[in-house]
């Protein structure tokens, strides 16, 4: 199964869904700054000082969605690499303008290979 060692920021605000997919990314190797929800990952990325690769973030979120969190951290960090995931149907998803071309898209419920296969398809593409 593919491995990595880059710093995923991990935004769920669904805390059993957090606490597991920040396990899994563990067991792969990455770093993981996992957030309950996208102001205290606004927060964390403030903080962080060293590079993150990867924000991997639930689409529908209370106050923010992913897509919004996204912008707002690619302020900061332009070349930060994103990789939506949701429970939601396709359909919900779409309203939420996320699953436009080229958007990186991961559905839930996920086991360790597709999600070890996903978040290393999306790190080792070209900025």
């Amino acid at each position: 199964m593919p491995r990595g060692s880059e710093t995923v920021l991990l935004v769920e605000d669904e805390p059993g869904m957090l606490g597991m997919t920040c396990a899994l990314l563990q067991s792969q190797g990455y770093r993981v700054l996992a957030s309950g929800g996208p102001e205290e990952a606004i927060r964390m990325a403030g903080s962080y000082k060293k590079q993150i690769d990867l924000l991997l973030t639930d689409v529908i979120m209370p106050g923010m969605n992913g897509k919004e969190l996204a912008g707002r951290l690619r302020g900061e960090r332009p070349g930060l690499k994103c990789l939506f995931m949701s429970g939601y149907t396709a359909d919900v998803i779409a309203h939420h303008g996320v699953l436009e071309e080229g958007i990186h898209f991961l559905q839930k419920p996920f086991l360790l290979p597709a999600l070890a296969g996903k978040v290393r398809e999306v790190l080792d593409q070209p900025s």
